[in-house]
Protein backbone atom coordinates (compact mmCIF):
# COMPACT_ATOMS: atom_id res chain seq x y z
CA UNK A 1 0.00 0.00 0.00
CA UNK A 2 2.88 2.31 1.27
CA UNK A 3 4.63 1.43 -2.43
CA UNK A 4 1.31 2.62 -4.29
CA UNK A 5 1.05 5.46 -2.68
CA UNK A 6 4.65 6.62 -3.37
CA UNK A 7 4.14 5.43 -6.60
CA UNK A 8 1.09 7.66 -6.89
CA UNK A 9 2.78 11.02 -5.43
CA UNK A 10 6.30 10.36 -7.69
CA UNK A 11 3.84 10.15 -10.73
CA UNK A 12 2.27 13.15 -9.91
CA UNK A 13 5.01 14.90 -9.15
CA UNK A 14 6.37 14.31 -12.65
CA UNK A 15 3.11 15.06 -14.27
CA UNK A 16 3.16 17.95 -12.25
CA UNK A 17 6.54 19.51 -13.06
CA UNK A 18 6.61 18.09 -16.60
CA UNK A 19 4.00 20.46 -17.28
CA UNK A 20 5.85 23.29 -15.52
CA UNK A 21 9.34 22.42 -17.12
CA UNK A 22 7.73 22.28 -20.92
CA UNK A 23 5.47 25.48 -20.35
CA UNK A 24 8.82 27.18 -18.84
CA UNK A 25 10.74 25.90 -22.26
CA UNK A 26 7.65 26.97 -24.25
CA UNK A 27 7.88 30.33 -22.52
CA UNK A 28 11.84 30.67 -22.98
CA UNK A 29 11.98 29.24 -26.92
CA UNK A 30 8.94 31.90 -27.82
CA UNK A 31 10.24 34.65 -25.55
CA UNK A 32 13.74 34.42 -26.89
CA UNK A 33 12.45 34.47 -30.61
CA UNK A 34 9.99 37.90 -30.26
CA UNK A 35 12.84 39.35 -28.36
CA UNK A 36 15.04 38.38 -31.15
CA UNK A 37 12.82 39.79 -33.82
CA UNK A 38 12.08 42.82 -31.80
CA UNK A 39 15.52 44.15 -31.15
CA UNK A 40 15.77 43.36 -35.47
CA UNK A 41 12.72 45.54 -35.88
CA UNK A 42 14.40 48.26 -33.14
CA UNK A 43 18.21 47.86 -35.49
CA UNK A 44 16.10 48.54 -39.03
CA UNK A 45 13.88 51.22 -37.73
CA UNK A 46 17.35 52.73 -35.99
CA UNK A 47 19.36 52.35 -39.11
CA UNK A 48 16.47 54.11 -41.78
CA UNK A 49 16.87 56.78 -38.84
CA UNK A 50 20.97 56.99 -39.81
CA UNK A 51 21.65 56.36 -36.24
CA UNK A 52 25.56 56.05 -35.71
CA UNK A 53 26.41 52.15 -36.41
CA UNK A 54 28.03 52.10 -32.73
CA UNK A 55 25.40 53.02 -30.86
CA UNK A 56 22.49 51.10 -33.47
CA UNK A 57 24.69 48.07 -32.40
CA UNK A 58 24.37 48.64 -28.57
CA UNK A 59 21.07 49.51 -28.24
CA UNK A 60 19.93 46.34 -30.69
CA UNK A 61 21.91 44.48 -27.90
CA UNK A 62 20.79 46.39 -24.73
CA UNK A 63 17.33 45.59 -26.24
CA UNK A 64 17.59 42.25 -26.91
CA UNK A 65 19.31 41.29 -23.47
CA UNK A 66 16.79 43.05 -21.56
CA UNK A 67 13.83 41.49 -23.00
CA UNK A 68 16.04 37.68 -22.68
CA UNK A 69 16.42 38.79 -19.07
CA UNK A 70 12.18 39.61 -18.51
CA UNK A 71 11.86 35.96 -20.33
CA UNK A 72 14.31 34.50 -18.23
CA UNK A 73 11.98 35.64 -15.09
CA UNK A 74 8.82 34.58 -16.88
CA UNK A 75 9.95 31.33 -17.58
CA UNK A 76 11.21 30.91 -13.83
CA UNK A 77 7.90 31.99 -12.72
CA UNK A 78 6.54 28.95 -14.64
CA UNK A 79 8.39 26.30 -12.31
CA UNK A 80 6.97 27.81 -9.46
CA UNK A 81 9.41 30.55 -8.52
CA UNK A 82 8.90 33.55 -6.56
CA UNK A 83 10.04 36.41 -9.44
CA UNK A 84 8.58 39.14 -6.53
CA UNK A 85 11.57 37.75 -4.57
CA UNK A 86 14.15 36.72 -7.91
CA UNK A 87 13.10 40.71 -9.02
CA UNK A 88 14.28 42.06 -6.00
CA UNK A 89 17.95 39.70 -5.85
CA UNK A 90 18.20 40.96 -8.96
CA UNK A 91 17.80 44.79 -8.34
CA UNK A 92 20.16 44.72 -5.50
CA UNK A 93 22.70 42.69 -7.53
CA UNK A 94 21.91 45.39 -10.45
CA UNK A 95 22.51 47.99 -7.51
CA UNK A 96 25.92 46.55 -6.21
CA UNK A 97 27.14 46.26 -9.90
CA UNK A 98 26.23 49.78 -10.89
CA UNK A 99 28.59 51.02 -7.46
CA UNK A 100 31.44 49.05 -8.43
CA UNK A 101 31.02 49.93 -12.11
CA UNK A 102 30.13 53.36 -11.47
CA UNK A 103 33.28 54.78 -13.06
CA UNK A 104 32.38 52.40 -16.40
CA UNK A 105 29.07 53.75 -16.09
CA UNK A 106 30.65 57.14 -16.19
CA UNK A 107 32.68 55.89 -19.74
CA UNK A 108 29.26 54.91 -21.13
CA UNK A 109 27.21 57.45 -20.79
CA UNK A 110 30.38 59.67 -22.56
CA UNK A 111 30.48 57.88 -24.85
CA UNK A 112 26.80 57.99 -25.64
CA UNK A 113 27.28 61.53 -25.72
CA UNK A 114 30.62 61.04 -28.05
CA UNK A 115 28.63 59.11 -30.51
CA UNK A 116 25.24 61.23 -30.12
CA UNK A 117 26.83 64.97 -30.84
CA UNK A 118 29.88 63.64 -33.01
CA UNK A 119 32.70 66.53 -32.11
CA UNK A 120 34.98 63.98 -33.82
CA UNK A 121 35.32 61.15 -36.15
CA UNK A 122 37.65 57.89 -37.02
CA UNK A 123 40.50 59.33 -39.36
CA UNK A 124 40.34 63.04 -37.37
CA UNK A 125 43.36 64.72 -35.66
CA UNK A 126 41.98 65.73 -32.50
CA UNK A 127 43.56 66.76 -28.97
CA UNK A 128 41.55 65.04 -26.27
CA UNK A 129 42.16 64.73 -22.55
CA UNK A 130 45.59 66.10 -22.84
CA UNK A 131 46.56 63.58 -25.68
CA UNK A 132 47.16 64.50 -29.73
CA UNK A 133 46.64 62.13 -32.43
CA UNK A 134 44.17 60.34 -35.01
CA UNK A 135 41.26 59.09 -33.88
CA UNK A 136 41.73 54.92 -35.08
CA UNK A 137 38.45 53.80 -33.08
CA UNK A 138 35.56 55.40 -31.11
CA UNK A 139 33.39 52.86 -29.01
CA UNK A 140 30.93 52.91 -26.32
CA UNK A 141 33.85 52.75 -23.07
CA UNK A 142 37.09 54.59 -24.72
CA UNK A 143 38.62 55.86 -27.86
CA UNK A 144 41.86 54.65 -29.08
CA UNK A 145 44.30 57.49 -30.34
CA UNK A 146 47.13 57.08 -32.64
CA UNK A 147 49.97 59.89 -31.70
CA UNK A 148 52.67 61.32 -34.37
CA UNK A 149 55.28 58.74 -33.50
CA UNK A 150 53.06 55.99 -33.67
CA UNK A 151 52.07 55.33 -30.08
CA UNK A 152 48.84 53.79 -29.81
CA UNK A 153 47.00 55.85 -26.59
CA UNK A 154 43.22 54.55 -25.22
CA UNK A 155 41.75 57.46 -23.72
CA UNK A 156 38.19 56.58 -21.54
CA UNK A 157 35.37 58.78 -23.13
CA UNK A 158 34.85 59.84 -19.62
CA UNK A 159 38.20 61.85 -19.38
CA UNK A 160 37.36 62.81 -23.12
CA UNK A 161 33.79 65.02 -22.04
CA UNK A 162 34.90 66.24 -18.97
CA UNK A 163 37.75 68.37 -20.88
CA UNK A 164 37.93 70.53 -23.74
CA UNK A 165 38.02 68.46 -27.07
CA UNK A 166 40.13 70.56 -30.10
CA UNK A 167 39.49 68.79 -34.02
CA UNK A 168 42.21 69.95 -35.21
CA UNK A 169 41.61 68.57 -39.05
CA UNK A 170 37.59 69.31 -38.48
CA UNK A 171 38.01 72.10 -41.20
CA UNK A 172 39.13 71.76 -44.61
CA UNK A 173 41.80 74.55 -44.25
CA UNK A 174 44.12 75.70 -41.68
CA UNK A 175 46.20 79.03 -41.07
CA UNK A 176 49.89 79.30 -40.51
CA UNK A 177 50.25 81.19 -37.52
CA UNK A 178 54.29 82.23 -37.27
CA UNK A 179 56.34 85.04 -35.82
CA UNK A 180 59.48 86.10 -37.40
CA UNK A 181 61.80 88.54 -35.77
CA UNK A 182 64.22 90.68 -37.61
CA UNK A 183 66.94 93.28 -36.09
CA UNK A 184 66.21 96.74 -35.42
CA UNK A 185 68.34 97.88 -37.80
CA UNK A 186 67.07 95.72 -40.78
CA UNK A 187 64.51 96.91 -43.47
CA UNK A 188 60.98 96.25 -42.38
CA UNK A 189 59.75 96.16 -45.83
CA UNK A 190 62.38 94.52 -46.99
CA UNK A 191 61.62 91.64 -44.65
CA UNK A 192 57.74 91.72 -45.38
CA UNK A 193 58.34 91.90 -49.25
CA UNK A 194 60.62 88.73 -49.24
CA UNK A 195 58.25 87.02 -46.72
CA UNK A 196 54.94 87.95 -48.92
CA UNK A 197 57.53 86.69 -52.19
CA UNK A 198 58.56 83.39 -50.71
CA UNK A 199 54.37 82.72 -49.59
CA UNK A 200 53.01 83.40 -53.81
CA UNK A 201 55.99 81.05 -54.55
CA UNK A 202 54.42 77.86 -53.04
CA UNK A 203 51.83 76.87 -55.03
CA UNK A 204 50.36 74.93 -51.82
CA UNK A 205 49.48 78.14 -50.14
CA UNK A 206 45.93 79.75 -50.94
CA UNK A 207 44.97 82.58 -52.80
CA UNK A 208 41.86 83.05 -50.12
CA UNK A 209 41.76 83.67 -48.07
CA UNK A 210 44.62 86.52 -48.73
CA UNK A 211 47.97 85.68 -46.84
CA UNK A 212 48.95 88.58 -44.68
CA UNK A 213 52.83 89.84 -43.34
CA UNK A 214 52.21 92.40 -40.84
CA UNK A 215 54.70 93.78 -37.89
CA UNK A 216 52.77 93.23 -34.58
CA UNK A 217 55.41 93.62 -31.68
CA UNK A 218 58.74 95.81 -30.81
CA UNK A 219 60.05 92.96 -28.69
CA UNK A 220 63.16 93.61 -26.28
CA UNK A 221 65.51 92.25 -29.08
CA UNK A 222 63.98 92.05 -32.12
CA UNK A 223 61.02 93.29 -34.61
CA UNK A 224 58.47 90.71 -34.92
CA UNK A 225 56.28 89.70 -37.85
CA UNK A 226 53.11 87.74 -38.12
CA UNK A 227 52.95 85.62 -40.94
CA UNK A 228 49.55 84.26 -41.47
CA UNK A 229 49.49 82.27 -44.76
CA UNK A 230 46.46 79.63 -45.72
CA UNK A 231 46.68 75.80 -46.91
CA UNK A 232 44.75 72.86 -46.77
CA UNK A 233 44.84 70.80 -43.80
CA UNK A 234 46.67 68.32 -44.72
CA UNK A 235 49.26 70.96 -46.22
CA UNK A 236 49.82 72.55 -42.84
CA UNK A 237 52.87 71.33 -41.37
CA UNK A 238 54.94 70.82 -44.65
CA UNK A 239 54.06 73.66 -46.11
CA UNK A 240 55.07 75.39 -42.44
CA UNK A 241 58.36 74.05 -42.34
CA UNK A 242 59.06 74.64 -45.62
CA UNK A 243 58.48 77.93 -45.31
CA UNK A 244 60.40 78.50 -42.03
CA UNK A 245 63.19 76.83 -43.94
CA UNK A 246 63.02 79.10 -46.86
CA UNK A 247 62.69 82.43 -44.70
CA UNK A 248 66.10 81.96 -42.82
CA UNK A 249 68.09 81.10 -45.92
CA UNK A 250 66.59 83.86 -47.96
CA UNK A 251 67.31 86.25 -45.14
CA UNK A 252 70.79 85.21 -44.50
CA UNK A 253 71.35 85.93 -48.76
CA UNK A 254 69.53 89.15 -48.03
CA UNK A 255 71.73 90.29 -45.50
CA UNK A 256 68.59 90.08 -42.68
CA UNK A 257 69.04 88.91 -39.46
CA UNK A 258 66.99 87.30 -36.95
CA UNK A 259 68.40 88.06 -33.82
CA UNK A 260 68.29 85.62 -30.73
CA UNK A 261 67.41 87.25 -27.14
CA UNK A 262 70.20 88.92 -25.65
CA UNK A 263 70.90 91.19 -22.13
CA UNK A 264 73.33 94.14 -21.55
CA UNK A 265 75.05 93.63 -18.48
CA UNK A 266 76.70 96.42 -17.11
CA UNK A 267 79.59 96.36 -14.39
CA UNK A 268 80.55 99.27 -12.33
CA UNK A 269 83.20 99.37 -9.72
CA UNK A 270 83.10 100.66 -6.00
CA UNK A 271 85.70 103.57 -7.08
CA UNK A 272 83.80 104.40 -10.25
CA UNK A 273 80.74 104.79 -7.79
CA UNK A 274 82.65 106.83 -5.32
CA UNK A 275 84.04 108.90 -7.59
CA UNK A 276 80.56 109.75 -9.49
CA UNK A 277 79.11 110.26 -5.77
CA UNK A 278 81.93 113.06 -5.19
Amino acid sequence: MNIEKIIESMTLIITTYSLKILAALAVYIIGKWISLKASNILGKILEKKQVDPILLNFLKNMSYYTLLILVVIAAAGQLGVNTTSFLTIVGAAGLAIGLALKDSLSNFASGVMLVLFRPFREGDVVTAAGTTGKVTSLAIFNTTLTTPDNQRVIVPNSAITANIITNITANTTRRIDMVIGIGYNDDIAKAKAIMMRLIEADSRILKEPAPTVALVELADSSVNLNVRPWVKTEDYWPVRSDLTEKIKITFDEEGISIPYPQQDVHLFSEEAQKLTSV
